[in-house]
């Protein structure tokens, strides 16, 4: 498999153990039903979920991570 297709399937994967839990909290915190309980995840989301990266250099490419949590950008073998 393809370093770019695994980025995207680690983003992929990270996004939705983040956004389904904070939906189901938000959604049973604040018992609203609407667009706004699935945008509010979606935000918390983007900020709080790594980010995963494919990026080209002299020795190939290579898989990044980032994260709020971690300082730095960490390289995934």
């Amino acid at each position: 498999m393809n370093l770019h297709t695994k980025a995207f399937f680690y983003q992929l994967l990270a996004f939705i153990v983040f956004f389904i839990p904070f939906r189901i909290l938000i959604g049973y915190i604040t018992g609203m039903e609407t667009i706004w309980v699935s945008i509010g995840a979606f935000m918390l989301t983007l900020l709080l979920a790594p980010k995963f990266q494919a990026i080209k250099t002299n020795e190939g490419v290579k898989l990044y991570m980032k994260w709020l949590f971690i300082k730095g950008v960490k390289e995934l073998k």
